[in-house]
């Protein structure tokens, strides 16, 4: 039976979530049939000094992967 494992992450320490998807598909034994990314940009509430598009700061994106998986028998 297919199951679904959500990862949340941030876009600065993406080597981490790597890490920790890494780790579990190793210590689950788990058949992976798919993984599927999302990055969700995120915007500093902070205001530009300079009032030009690109201008102001940004906070780090969100970063989410989903794995579609069987689990191990």
């Amino acid at each position: 039976m297919q199951q679904v494992k959500i990862f949340k992450g941030i876009e600065n320490d993406v080597s981490s979530l790597e890490q920790e998807v890494n780790r579990w598909i190793r210590q689950s034994g788990a058949k992976i049939i798919s993984i599927t990314g999302n990055i969700a940009p995120q915007s500093d509430s902070g205001t530009s000094t300079s009032g030009a598009l690109g201008g102001g700061h940004f906070a780090a994106s969100d970063v989410l992967l989903i794995v579609l998986y069987e689990p191990a028998p």
